[in-house]
């Protein structure tokens, strides 16, 4: 008799109820996963302003007066102002590599700890977790302070999405996974939808920004369900208790035999969409910002994150059905072709403001989306149960690592090309060549056993 055991068999010792509730609550994780992605991308460059004034680094009144008149001005209240917004820049590079350098360590830790320990357990510590630190940073008074607490919270973060995709994909037959893999990247791009929609009613300005800290402590009530009432998974204990008792020695590792190959293309592949949106795309989020501040439309960004982020919910959708019916590999193939040329005419042929930037920011969300909702259906097939939740969480987050070092790069590059976001976009989005090229190197899981 076989010592294996199928999916389908393992979904059937959780009841429909349960699985619904598996599923329900992985949504929800990254539902507000996506609202701290976007806190980083409309929030950090706004707070910089606002800590940077309360501790001496600008005038925070003549910076005020200075952008109003950003058109007119010359010499050295250009320079000034210059200097100024080269700051703020800086800052909010180093707020995106505090989620990046942070979800890329969560997801290591969490990940191992919940092949270790169970799924739903780190999976409710991951969420009360990033709740928690967000909140706490609400009191921050400088922006040291604030991207300490940022660093902790996105510890978190990372540690959500490998627990609860792996979890999904544990206690659902293989039929049900491509609309699921879709549902849970479409629940991260919900949650930028509606941090988005909020920031557009409320605007986030240096004025005004630690609201948003407040609105992301509510997935602690989340953590605490997840925690009290969610069933484990099937596949997790059946596998924890052949472990017992093997020794250390012993025990599966992401990073022996052959497994390795397929950590580093699992992180190749991940790392591709995030230097793609936080090295490339997100820097529209502060253009829009500036032009916006200079041309009375402070709502600008706001309406750019929910163009992204509503095209980004259509692409999450179809996303594991595409990959399917097309093959996982000439689906990501396509989708860095069509991020690279959506990318390229965005940076060179429009500003924000115009109706095409608009248009740009829409497609290169919808390509986000595609990527976004592959990558919770292609990497689960890449590891064995045993190290699942681990080679998750180190394929999807170690990506992250590579792209803080891109965003370092960016921000030298903002030095050197003297803030032009444009001329920034256009270099960093040729990430997506490499995209094209590595996924050739991916193997064909589509006739992969989950249990194996």
């Amino acid at each position: 008799m076989s010592n294996h055991i199928s999916t389908q068999e393992l979904s059937d010792s959780l009841s429909r109820r349960a699985q619904i509730g598996v599923s329900l609550a992985a949504f929800s994780a990254w539902f507000f996963g996506g609202m701290q992605i976007l806190l980083t991308n409309l929030g950090m460059r706004a707070a910089s302003l606002d800590l940077m004034g309360r501790q001496g680094m600008l005038d925070f009144g003549s910076f005020t007066d200075l952008n109003r008149r950003a058109g007119e001005l010359v010499g050295s209240e250009l320079a000034q102002l210059n200097a100024w917004n080269t700051m703020a820049s800086q800052w909010y590079a180093w707020f995106q590599c505090a989620f990046l350098f942070g979800a890329a360590v969560g997801g290591y830790l969490f990940g191992k700890l919940g092949d270790r320990y169970g799924r739903t357990k780190l999976l409710g510590i991951s969420i009360l977790w990033f709740a928690g630190f967000t909140g706490l940073a609400w009191f921050a008074q400088s922006p040291h302070q604030l991207l300490f607490l940022r660093f902790l919270a996105c510890l978190g973060i990372g540690g959500a999405w490998p627990n609860g995709v792996a979890l999904v994909s544990e206690v659902w037959p293989n039929k049900f996974r491509p609309a699921l893999a879709s549902a849970i990247g479409m629940a991260g791009n919900l949650g930028i939808f509606a941090m988005s929609s909020m920031a557009a009613i409320h605007a986030v300005t240096p004025d005004s920004w630690r609201w948003v800290m407040l609105v992301n402590t509510v997935p602690v009530l989340l953590g605490l369900g997840v925690l009290l009432l969610l069933p484990e998974s099937p596949a997790w204990k059946k596998q924890s208790s052949q472990e017992t008792g093997m020794s250390s020695e012993c025990s599966p590792s992401v990073f022996k035999g052959e497994h390795l190959r397929c950590v580093f293309i699992g992180i190749g592949l991940a790392t591709i969409p995030l230097i793609g949106g936080w090295g490339s795309a997100n820097w529209m989020m502060p253009w829009a910002d500036e032009i916006g501040s200079q041309i009375g439309k402070e709502d600008l960004k706001a309406h750019i994150g929910m163009a992204r982020s509503l095209t980004s919910i259509v692409g999450s959708f179809f996303a594991g059905m595409l990959a399917v019916w097309m093959g996982r590999r000439r689906m990501y193939f396509l989708i860095s072709l069509g991020a690279l040329l959506t990318a390229q005419y965005a940076f060179w042929m429009t500003v924000p403001g115009d109706f095409s930037f608009l248009v740009g920011a829409a497609f290169l969300g919808l390509f986000n989306g595609f990527y976004f909702g592959w990558l919770p259906f292609f990497l689960p097939e890449l590891f064995p149960t045993s190290i699942r939740s681990t080679g998750i969480g180190v394929s999807f987050n170690f990506g992250r690592i590579l792209t803080a070092l891109t965003i370092f790069a960016t921000g030298a590059l903002m030095t050197a090309f003297e803030s032009d976001y444009a001329r920034i976009g256009r270099i960093t989005s040729l990430i997506f060549l490499f995209g094209m090229v590595l996924v050739s190197f991916a193997p064909d899981t589509s006739r992969r056993d989950m249990m194996h």
